[in-house]
Protein backbone atom coordinates (compact mmCIF):
# COMPACT_ATOMS: atom_id res chain seq x y z
CA UNK A 1 0.00 0.00 0.00
CA UNK A 2 1.35 3.43 -0.96
CA UNK A 3 1.10 5.76 2.04
CA UNK A 4 1.27 9.40 1.12
CA UNK A 5 3.86 11.59 2.87
CA UNK A 6 2.37 13.25 5.95
CA UNK A 7 2.65 16.77 4.58
CA UNK A 8 0.68 15.69 1.54
CA UNK A 9 -1.87 13.62 3.38
CA UNK A 10 -2.92 16.35 5.75
CA UNK A 11 -4.15 18.45 3.03
CA UNK A 12 -10.32 23.66 -1.13
CA UNK A 13 -13.12 23.37 -6.46
CA UNK A 14 -14.12 20.61 -6.91
CA UNK A 15 -15.26 19.66 -9.35
CA UNK A 16 -17.47 23.15 -8.24
CA UNK A 17 -15.11 22.96 -8.95
CA UNK A 18 -11.52 27.65 -2.58
CA UNK A 19 -7.33 32.37 3.52
CA UNK A 20 -6.57 35.32 5.15
CA UNK A 21 -6.61 37.12 8.44
CA UNK A 22 -10.25 37.28 7.52
CA UNK A 23 -10.63 34.17 5.48
CA UNK A 24 -12.56 32.68 8.32
CA UNK A 25 -14.39 29.94 6.49
CA UNK A 26 -13.55 27.81 3.54
CA UNK A 27 -16.91 26.92 2.20
CA UNK A 28 -20.13 28.75 2.50
CA UNK A 29 -22.79 31.05 1.00
CA UNK A 30 -24.89 34.29 1.12
CA UNK A 31 -27.75 36.32 -0.56
CA UNK A 32 -28.83 39.58 -2.30
CA UNK A 33 -31.05 41.82 -4.46
CA UNK A 34 -30.53 44.85 -6.66
CA UNK A 35 -30.65 47.10 -3.65
CA UNK A 36 -27.96 48.95 -1.79
CA UNK A 37 -26.94 47.79 1.66
CA UNK A 38 -25.86 50.12 4.41
CA UNK A 39 -22.46 49.95 6.07
CA UNK A 40 -22.87 49.53 9.78
CA UNK A 41 -20.08 49.10 12.28
CA UNK A 42 -20.14 47.40 15.64
CA UNK A 43 -18.12 48.80 18.48
CA UNK A 44 -15.13 46.49 18.87
CA UNK A 45 -14.80 44.45 22.02
CA UNK A 46 -11.58 43.25 23.60
CA UNK A 47 -11.96 40.11 21.48
CA UNK A 48 -12.32 41.90 18.15
CA UNK A 49 -10.18 44.15 15.96
CA UNK A 50 -11.80 47.38 14.70
CA UNK A 51 -14.50 46.82 12.11
CA UNK A 52 -13.52 47.72 8.56
CA UNK A 53 -15.86 49.20 5.98
CA UNK A 54 -17.46 46.03 4.68
CA UNK A 55 -21.16 46.18 3.80
CA UNK A 56 -23.81 44.41 5.82
CA UNK A 57 -26.36 42.64 3.65
CA UNK A 58 -29.74 44.32 3.91
CA UNK A 59 -31.63 42.30 1.29
CA UNK A 60 -32.48 38.59 1.23
CA UNK A 61 -31.75 38.49 -2.51
CA UNK A 62 -28.24 37.03 -2.33
CA UNK A 63 -28.23 36.14 -6.04
CA UNK A 64 -29.80 39.36 -7.25
CA UNK A 65 -33.09 39.36 -9.10
CA UNK A 66 -32.68 35.67 -9.87
CA UNK A 67 -32.73 34.58 -6.21
CA UNK A 68 -35.30 31.94 -5.30
CA UNK A 69 -37.39 31.22 -2.22
CA UNK A 70 -36.59 27.53 -1.84
CA UNK A 71 -35.20 26.15 1.42
CA UNK A 72 -35.68 22.36 1.29
CA UNK A 73 -33.61 19.58 -0.30
CA UNK A 74 -34.24 21.21 -3.70
CA UNK A 75 -32.86 24.59 -2.60
CA UNK A 76 -29.93 24.42 -5.02
CA UNK A 77 -31.77 22.95 -8.02
CA UNK A 78 -33.96 25.77 -9.31
CA UNK A 79 -33.28 27.93 -12.38
CA UNK A 80 -32.64 31.65 -12.02
CA UNK A 81 -35.85 33.32 -10.94
CA UNK A 82 -35.48 36.01 -13.61
CA UNK A 83 -34.83 33.58 -16.45
CA UNK A 84 -37.17 33.84 -19.43
CA UNK A 85 -39.60 31.01 -19.99
CA UNK A 86 -38.06 30.31 -23.40
CA UNK A 87 -34.73 29.50 -21.73
CA UNK A 88 -36.21 27.17 -19.15
CA UNK A 89 -36.49 24.39 -21.70
CA UNK A 90 -32.73 24.60 -22.29
CA UNK A 91 -32.26 24.46 -18.52
CA UNK A 92 -34.38 21.30 -18.31
CA UNK A 93 -32.48 19.59 -21.12
CA UNK A 94 -29.17 20.45 -19.46
CA UNK A 95 -30.48 19.13 -16.18
CA UNK A 96 -31.31 15.77 -17.75
CA UNK A 97 -27.73 15.29 -18.96
CA UNK A 98 -26.37 16.52 -15.63
CA UNK A 99 -28.58 14.19 -13.60
CA UNK A 100 -28.83 10.95 -15.59
CA UNK A 101 -26.02 8.36 -15.62
CA UNK A 102 -23.75 7.75 -18.58
CA UNK A 103 -23.09 4.15 -19.65
CA UNK A 104 -20.36 2.17 -21.35
CA UNK A 105 -20.36 2.00 -25.14
CA UNK A 106 -21.91 0.63 -27.20
CA UNK A 107 -25.41 1.17 -25.83
CA UNK A 108 -28.91 1.90 -27.06
CA UNK A 109 -28.74 5.23 -25.22
CA UNK A 110 -26.18 6.53 -27.68
CA UNK A 111 -26.56 10.13 -26.50
CA UNK A 112 -25.10 9.10 -23.13
CA UNK A 113 -22.66 6.30 -23.87
CA UNK A 114 -18.87 6.20 -23.77
CA UNK A 115 -18.34 6.12 -20.00
CA UNK A 116 -14.76 5.34 -18.96
CA UNK A 117 -13.13 2.94 -19.26
CA UNK A 118 -11.61 4.63 -16.16
CA UNK A 119 -13.74 7.03 -14.13
CA UNK A 120 -14.79 8.24 -10.68
CA UNK A 121 -18.54 8.50 -11.14
CA UNK A 122 -21.08 7.96 -13.92
CA UNK A 123 -23.02 11.23 -13.62
CA UNK A 124 -22.51 14.88 -12.67
CA UNK A 125 -25.20 14.44 -10.01
CA UNK A 126 -23.21 11.55 -8.55
CA UNK A 127 -20.70 14.06 -7.17
CA UNK A 128 -22.87 17.18 -6.90
CA UNK A 129 -25.76 15.60 -5.02
CA UNK A 130 -28.89 17.68 -5.71
CA UNK A 131 -26.53 20.27 -7.21
CA UNK A 132 -24.86 20.69 -3.81
CA UNK A 133 -21.55 19.79 -2.28
CA UNK A 134 -20.41 16.21 -1.94
CA UNK A 135 -19.34 14.18 1.07
CA UNK A 136 -16.35 11.98 1.89
CA UNK A 137 -16.91 8.21 1.92
CA UNK A 138 -17.84 6.56 5.21
CA UNK A 139 -16.38 3.24 6.28
CA UNK A 140 -15.82 0.95 3.29
CA UNK A 141 -17.82 3.08 0.84
CA UNK A 142 -16.23 3.76 -2.51
CA UNK A 143 -15.29 7.42 -2.90
CA UNK A 144 -17.48 9.21 -5.43
CA UNK A 145 -17.69 12.91 -4.63
CA UNK A 146 -14.12 13.02 -3.24
CA UNK A 147 -11.08 12.15 -5.35
CA UNK A 148 -7.33 12.73 -5.43
CA UNK A 149 -5.54 15.01 -7.85
CA UNK A 150 -2.12 13.62 -8.78
CA UNK A 151 1.11 15.14 -10.08
CA UNK A 152 4.89 15.13 -9.91
CA UNK A 153 6.90 18.08 -8.58
CA UNK A 154 6.66 21.03 -10.95
CA UNK A 155 10.45 21.44 -11.05
CA UNK A 156 10.55 18.32 -13.26
CA UNK A 157 8.16 19.73 -15.87
CA UNK A 158 8.80 21.57 -19.11
CA UNK A 159 7.46 25.16 -18.92
CA UNK A 160 4.89 24.47 -21.66
CA UNK A 161 3.38 21.59 -19.64
CA UNK A 162 2.93 23.79 -16.58
CA UNK A 163 1.59 26.66 -18.67
CA UNK A 164 -1.09 24.57 -20.37
CA UNK A 165 -1.88 21.82 -17.85
CA UNK A 166 -1.00 23.45 -14.55
CA UNK A 167 0.80 20.38 -13.18
CA UNK A 168 2.98 17.49 -14.36
CA UNK A 169 1.02 14.24 -14.94
CA UNK A 170 2.15 11.02 -13.23
CA UNK A 171 3.31 8.27 -15.63
CA UNK A 172 0.62 5.57 -16.03
CA UNK A 173 -1.84 7.52 -13.83
CA UNK A 174 -2.26 11.06 -15.17
CA UNK A 175 -3.55 13.95 -13.07
CA UNK A 176 -6.40 12.23 -11.23
CA UNK A 177 -6.80 8.93 -9.38
CA UNK A 178 -9.73 7.08 -10.94
CA UNK A 179 -11.14 4.48 -8.57
CA UNK A 180 -13.76 2.91 -10.86
CA UNK A 181 -13.76 1.20 -14.25
CA UNK A 182 -16.15 -0.39 -16.72
CA UNK A 183 -16.30 -4.16 -17.13
CA UNK A 184 -13.00 -5.53 -18.38
CA UNK A 185 -10.91 -2.60 -17.16
CA UNK A 186 -9.04 -2.19 -13.88
CA UNK A 187 -9.58 0.84 -11.61
CA UNK A 188 -6.32 2.68 -11.06
CA UNK A 189 -6.24 2.04 -7.31
CA UNK A 190 -8.13 2.42 -4.04
CA UNK A 191 -8.13 5.66 -2.08
CA UNK A 192 -8.13 5.13 1.69
CA UNK A 193 -8.76 7.73 4.39
CA UNK A 194 -7.92 7.55 8.06
CA UNK A 195 -9.12 10.28 10.43
CA UNK A 196 -7.21 11.19 13.56
CA UNK A 197 -8.59 13.42 16.31
CA UNK A 198 -7.25 16.93 16.85
CA UNK A 199 -8.55 18.89 19.81
CA UNK A 200 -8.97 22.67 19.78
CA UNK A 201 -9.60 24.54 23.03
CA UNK A 202 -11.37 27.88 23.22
CA UNK A 203 -10.38 30.70 25.56
CA UNK A 204 -13.35 29.90 27.80
CA UNK A 205 -12.04 26.37 28.38
CA UNK A 206 -14.50 24.48 26.17
CA UNK A 207 -13.14 22.41 23.32
CA UNK A 208 -14.06 20.72 20.05
CA UNK A 209 -12.47 17.69 18.40
CA UNK A 210 -11.58 18.06 14.73
CA UNK A 211 -10.84 15.13 12.41
CA UNK A 212 -7.56 15.33 10.51
CA UNK A 213 -7.58 13.21 7.32
CA UNK A 214 -4.64 11.03 6.28
CA UNK A 215 -4.78 9.60 2.75
CA UNK A 216 -3.17 6.51 1.29
CA UNK A 217 -3.36 4.72 -2.05
CA UNK A 218 -3.72 0.94 -2.10
CA UNK A 219 -3.55 -1.68 -4.87
CA UNK A 220 -2.17 0.47 -7.71
CA UNK A 221 -3.01 -1.40 -10.91
CA UNK A 222 -0.80 0.33 -13.47
CA UNK A 223 2.65 0.16 -11.94
CA UNK A 224 4.44 1.44 -8.88
CA UNK A 225 3.63 4.95 -7.74
CA UNK A 226 6.58 7.36 -7.63
CA UNK A 227 8.14 8.28 -4.29
CA UNK A 228 7.74 11.98 -5.04
CA UNK A 229 4.04 11.67 -5.85
CA UNK A 230 2.01 14.77 -5.03
CA UNK A 231 -1.69 14.52 -4.23
CA UNK A 232 -4.58 16.81 -3.37
CA UNK A 233 -8.03 15.67 -2.19
CA UNK A 234 -10.94 17.49 -3.85
CA UNK A 235 -14.61 17.43 -2.83
CA UNK A 236 -17.37 18.36 -5.26
CA UNK A 237 -18.48 21.96 -4.52
CA UNK A 238 -22.03 23.37 -4.79
CA UNK A 239 -23.22 24.53 -8.21
CA UNK A 240 -25.33 27.58 -7.34
CA UNK A 241 -24.61 31.05 -8.66
CA UNK A 242 -21.81 30.07 -11.03
CA UNK A 243 -23.11 32.19 -13.88
CA UNK A 244 -23.19 35.24 -11.61
CA UNK A 245 -19.61 34.64 -10.47
CA UNK A 246 -18.54 34.41 -14.11
CA UNK A 247 -20.21 37.78 -14.77
CA UNK A 248 -18.21 39.74 -12.15
CA UNK A 249 -15.86 42.05 -14.09
CA UNK A 250 -12.29 40.79 -13.95
CA UNK A 251 -11.05 44.32 -13.24
CA UNK A 252 -13.11 44.41 -10.04
CA UNK A 253 -11.58 41.15 -8.81
CA UNK A 254 -8.04 42.20 -9.69
CA UNK A 255 -8.53 45.53 -7.94
CA UNK A 256 -8.87 43.63 -4.65
CA UNK A 257 -5.70 41.60 -5.20
CA UNK A 258 -2.70 42.46 -3.03
CA UNK A 259 -0.13 39.76 -3.84
CA UNK A 260 2.71 41.52 -2.00
CA UNK A 261 0.56 42.67 0.93
CA UNK A 262 1.38 46.28 0.13
CA UNK A 263 -1.04 47.54 2.78
CA UNK A 264 0.60 45.32 5.42
CA UNK A 265 -2.71 43.94 6.70
CA UNK A 266 -1.61 40.30 6.54
CA UNK A 267 -3.90 39.54 3.59
CA UNK A 268 -2.35 39.01 0.19
CA UNK A 269 -4.95 37.67 -2.20
CA UNK A 270 -3.84 37.04 -5.76
CA UNK A 271 -5.37 35.75 -8.96
CA UNK A 272 -4.46 32.43 -10.46
CA UNK A 273 -3.38 32.54 -14.11
CA UNK A 274 -4.53 29.49 -16.07
CA UNK A 275 -4.74 28.14 -19.62
CA UNK A 276 -7.92 28.90 -21.57
CA UNK A 277 -8.55 26.16 -24.14
CA UNK A 278 -10.95 28.35 -26.13
CA UNK A 279 -8.52 31.21 -26.66
CA UNK A 280 -5.25 29.29 -26.41
CA UNK A 281 -3.91 31.84 -23.94
CA UNK A 282 -3.29 32.42 -20.24
CA UNK A 283 -6.13 34.20 -18.43
CA UNK A 284 -7.45 34.69 -14.91
CA UNK A 285 -8.87 31.58 -13.22
CA UNK A 286 -11.94 31.84 -11.04
CA UNK A 287 -13.48 28.32 -10.74
CA UNK A 288 -12.31 25.27 -8.79
CA UNK A 289 -10.70 24.93 -5.36
CA UNK A 290 -7.52 26.63 -6.57
CA UNK A 291 -9.17 28.80 -9.24
CA UNK A 292 -7.64 26.48 -11.84
CA UNK A 293 -10.37 26.94 -14.46
CA UNK A 294 -11.23 30.10 -16.41
CA UNK A 295 -14.83 29.31 -17.33
CA UNK A 296 -17.86 27.22 -16.42
CA UNK A 297 -17.63 25.48 -19.79
CA UNK A 298 -14.02 24.42 -19.34
CA UNK A 299 -14.57 23.39 -15.73
CA UNK A 300 -17.48 21.19 -16.78
CA UNK A 301 -15.83 19.55 -19.77
CA UNK A 302 -12.67 18.83 -17.78
CA UNK A 303 -14.95 17.10 -15.26
CA UNK A 304 -16.53 15.04 -18.04
CA UNK A 305 -13.04 13.96 -19.13
CA UNK A 306 -11.48 13.39 -15.71
CA UNK A 307 -14.42 12.21 -13.64
CA UNK A 308 -16.28 10.17 -16.27
CA UNK A 309 -13.77 9.44 -19.04
CA UNK A 310 -15.80 11.30 -21.69
CA UNK A 311 -14.29 13.30 -24.54
CA UNK A 312 -15.59 16.56 -25.99
CA UNK A 313 -14.54 18.97 -28.73
CA UNK A 314 -12.95 21.29 -26.16
CA UNK A 315 -11.30 18.47 -24.17
CA UNK A 316 -10.67 15.67 -26.70
CA UNK A 317 -8.44 13.61 -24.36
CA UNK A 318 -9.45 11.99 -21.07
CA UNK A 319 -7.05 11.53 -18.14
CA UNK A 320 -6.27 7.98 -19.30
CA UNK A 321 -2.62 7.57 -20.28
CA UNK A 322 -1.62 5.74 -23.47
CA UNK A 323 0.05 3.01 -21.41
CA UNK A 324 -3.27 2.19 -19.71
CA UNK A 325 -4.83 0.83 -22.89
CA UNK A 326 -8.08 2.80 -22.86
CA UNK A 327 -8.10 2.91 -26.67
CA UNK A 328 -8.68 -0.84 -26.66
CA UNK A 329 -12.26 -0.28 -25.44
CA UNK A 330 -15.22 0.94 -27.53
CA UNK A 331 -15.90 4.65 -27.36
CA UNK A 332 -19.13 6.60 -27.56
CA UNK A 333 -18.24 8.55 -30.67
CA UNK A 334 -15.92 11.42 -31.49
CA UNK A 335 -16.53 13.33 -29.39
CA UNK A 336 -18.55 11.42 -26.81
CA UNK A 337 -20.12 14.59 -25.38
CA UNK A 338 -21.56 16.34 -28.42
CA UNK A 339 -21.29 20.09 -28.77
CA UNK A 340 -25.06 20.40 -28.24
CA UNK A 341 -24.95 18.39 -25.01
CA UNK A 342 -21.92 20.37 -23.83
CA UNK A 343 -23.79 23.62 -24.47
CA UNK A 344 -26.90 22.43 -22.62
CA UNK A 345 -24.90 21.29 -19.59
CA UNK A 346 -22.90 24.54 -19.53
CA UNK A 347 -26.11 26.56 -19.70
CA UNK A 348 -27.59 24.51 -16.86
CA UNK A 349 -24.48 24.92 -14.68
CA UNK A 350 -24.49 28.68 -15.24
CA UNK A 351 -28.21 29.04 -14.48
CA UNK A 352 -28.71 27.48 -11.03
CA UNK A 353 -30.20 30.07 -8.71
CA UNK A 354 -29.00 31.14 -5.29
CA UNK A 355 -31.58 30.70 -2.50
CA UNK A 356 -32.65 33.79 -0.57
CA UNK A 357 -31.30 34.48 2.88
CA UNK A 358 -33.36 33.61 5.92
CA UNK A 359 -33.85 34.95 9.47
CA UNK A 360 -32.22 38.28 8.69
CA UNK A 361 -34.23 40.02 11.43
CA UNK A 362 -33.06 37.60 14.10
CA UNK A 363 -30.95 39.62 16.59
CA UNK A 364 -28.40 36.80 16.83
CA UNK A 365 -28.02 36.75 13.02
CA UNK A 366 -27.53 40.53 12.95
CA UNK A 367 -24.89 40.37 15.67
CA UNK A 368 -23.19 37.50 13.88
CA UNK A 369 -23.05 39.48 10.62
CA UNK A 370 -21.35 42.39 12.36
CA UNK A 371 -18.93 40.07 14.10
CA UNK A 372 -18.11 38.38 10.77
CA UNK A 373 -16.92 41.77 9.52
CA UNK A 374 -15.28 42.77 12.79
CA UNK A 375 -13.12 39.66 12.95
CA UNK A 376 -11.88 40.29 9.42
CA UNK A 377 -13.63 37.41 7.67
CA UNK A 378 -14.99 39.78 5.04
CA UNK A 379 -11.49 40.77 3.92
CA UNK A 380 -11.40 37.51 1.90
CA UNK A 381 -15.06 36.52 1.93
CA UNK A 382 -15.97 39.78 0.17
CA UNK A 383 -19.70 40.24 0.79
CA UNK A 384 -20.91 42.17 -2.24
CA UNK A 385 -20.21 42.38 -5.97
CA UNK A 386 -21.99 43.78 -9.01
CA UNK A 387 -22.07 41.82 -12.25
CA UNK A 388 -21.17 43.43 -15.55
CA UNK A 389 -23.87 45.46 -17.27
CA UNK A 390 -22.87 43.83 -20.56
CA UNK A 391 -22.90 40.23 -19.28
CA UNK A 392 -23.64 37.67 -21.98
CA UNK A 393 -27.16 36.96 -20.69
CA UNK A 394 -29.73 39.51 -19.47
CA UNK A 395 -30.58 37.42 -16.38
CA UNK A 396 -26.96 37.74 -15.22
CA UNK A 397 -26.36 41.38 -16.12
CA UNK A 398 -26.05 44.30 -13.68
CA UNK A 399 -26.98 42.29 -10.60
CA UNK A 400 -25.95 43.18 -7.05
CA UNK A 401 -24.93 39.86 -5.54
CA UNK A 402 -23.69 38.66 -2.14
CA UNK A 403 -21.42 35.64 -2.70
CA UNK A 404 -19.00 36.35 0.18
CA UNK A 405 -15.89 35.63 -1.88
CA UNK A 406 -13.13 37.55 -3.64
CA UNK A 407 -12.38 34.52 -5.89
CA UNK A 408 -8.68 35.06 -5.14
CA UNK A 409 -6.00 32.73 -3.79
CA UNK A 410 -4.94 32.93 -0.14
CA UNK A 411 -2.42 31.14 2.03
CA UNK A 412 -4.51 28.97 4.38
CA UNK A 413 -1.66 27.62 6.51
CA UNK A 414 0.02 24.28 7.08
CA UNK A 415 -3.02 22.35 8.32
CA UNK A 416 -4.91 22.82 5.03
CA UNK A 417 -1.89 22.78 2.72
CA UNK A 418 -1.69 20.06 0.08
CA UNK A 419 1.86 21.01 -0.99
CA UNK A 420 0.79 20.68 -4.64
CA UNK A 421 0.86 23.57 -7.08
CA UNK A 422 -1.77 24.21 -9.75
CA UNK A 423 -0.79 26.80 -12.35
CA UNK A 424 0.26 29.80 -10.20
CA UNK A 425 -1.40 28.54 -6.99
CA UNK A 426 1.12 27.07 -4.58
CA UNK A 427 0.70 24.22 -2.11
CA UNK A 428 -0.64 26.44 0.69
CA UNK A 429 -3.09 28.49 -1.37
CA UNK A 430 -6.82 28.01 -1.95
CA UNK A 431 -9.42 30.15 -3.64
CA UNK A 432 -11.88 31.82 -1.26
CA UNK A 433 -15.03 29.69 -1.63
CA UNK A 434 -18.34 31.56 -1.89
CA UNK A 435 -20.50 31.25 1.22
CA UNK A 436 -23.91 31.99 -0.24
CA UNK A 437 -26.31 29.11 0.40
CA UNK A 438 -23.93 27.54 2.93
CA UNK A 439 -26.61 27.39 5.59
CA UNK A 440 -28.63 24.98 3.44
CA UNK A 441 -25.73 22.68 2.52
CA UNK A 442 -26.72 19.91 4.92
CA UNK A 443 -30.40 20.36 4.12
CA UNK A 444 -29.61 19.57 0.49
CA UNK A 445 -27.16 16.79 1.41
CA UNK A 446 -27.26 15.79 5.11
CA UNK A 447 -23.76 14.29 4.81
CA UNK A 448 -22.20 17.31 3.11
CA UNK A 449 -18.72 18.20 4.32
CA UNK A 450 -17.00 21.58 4.35
CA UNK A 451 -13.57 22.69 3.09
CA UNK A 452 -11.81 21.33 0.02
CA UNK A 453 -11.80 17.73 1.29
CA UNK A 454 -14.97 17.64 3.40
CA UNK A 455 -13.05 17.10 6.65
CA UNK A 456 -15.12 19.72 8.50
CA UNK A 457 -18.45 18.30 9.65
CA UNK A 458 -19.77 21.65 10.87
CA UNK A 459 -19.29 25.31 10.04
CA UNK A 460 -17.42 25.81 13.30
CA UNK A 461 -14.97 23.06 12.41
CA UNK A 462 -14.39 24.77 9.04
CA UNK A 463 -13.53 28.01 10.82
CA UNK A 464 -11.13 26.30 13.22
CA UNK A 465 -9.13 24.73 10.37
CA UNK A 466 -8.28 28.16 8.93
CA UNK A 467 -4.66 29.22 9.29
CA UNK A 468 -2.11 31.23 7.34
CA UNK A 469 -3.61 34.57 6.38
CA UNK A 470 -6.72 33.62 8.37
CA UNK A 471 -4.86 32.70 11.58
CA UNK A 472 -5.53 36.03 13.31
CA UNK A 473 -9.26 35.84 12.54
CA UNK A 474 -9.41 32.23 13.67
CA UNK A 475 -7.65 33.07 16.93
CA UNK A 476 -10.09 35.92 17.50
CA UNK A 477 -12.94 33.46 17.02
CA UNK A 478 -11.40 31.07 19.56
CA UNK A 479 -11.17 33.98 22.03
CA UNK A 480 -14.88 34.83 21.78
CA UNK A 481 -17.28 33.72 24.51
CA UNK A 482 -19.64 30.90 23.55
CA UNK A 483 -22.69 33.09 22.91
CA UNK A 484 -20.79 35.31 20.47
CA UNK A 485 -19.39 32.29 18.62
CA UNK A 486 -22.96 30.99 18.34
CA UNK A 487 -24.08 34.31 16.82
CA UNK A 488 -21.44 34.10 14.12
CA UNK A 489 -22.55 30.55 13.26
CA UNK A 490 -26.19 31.70 13.17
CA UNK A 491 -25.20 34.34 10.62
CA UNK A 492 -23.52 31.73 8.43
CA UNK A 493 -26.55 29.47 8.73
CA UNK A 494 -28.72 32.32 7.46
CA UNK A 495 -26.79 32.61 4.20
Amino acid sequence: MYRLPRFIILAKWVPCTLARSSFLLALLVAPLQAAESSIQNESPTQNEPPTQDYPLQSTPMSGGDGSVEQFDHNAYSLPLGNMSMTKRLDFSVGNSFFRNPWVAAPASTDARDGLGPLFNTNSCQGCHLKDGRGHPPAGDENPIALFLRLSLPSQQAEPEILEQRGALPVPNYGLQLQTAAISGAQPEAKMLIEYRPREVTFADGTSVTLQAPFYSIAEPAYGELPEDLQTSPRLAPPMIGLGLLAAIPEADLLAAADPDDADDDGISGRANRVWDLRTGSTVMGRFGWKAGEPSIEQQGLHAFAGDMGLTSSLVPQTDCMESQGCDDFPNGGTPEVSDDVADFVTFYASSLAVPMRRDMDDPAVKQGAERFNALGCASCHTPRHRTAADAARPALADQIIWPYSDLLLHDMGDALADQRSEFKADGREWRTPPLWGIGLAQTVNPRAGFLHDGRARTLEEAILWHGGEAEEATQSYRDLPEDQRAELIRFLESL
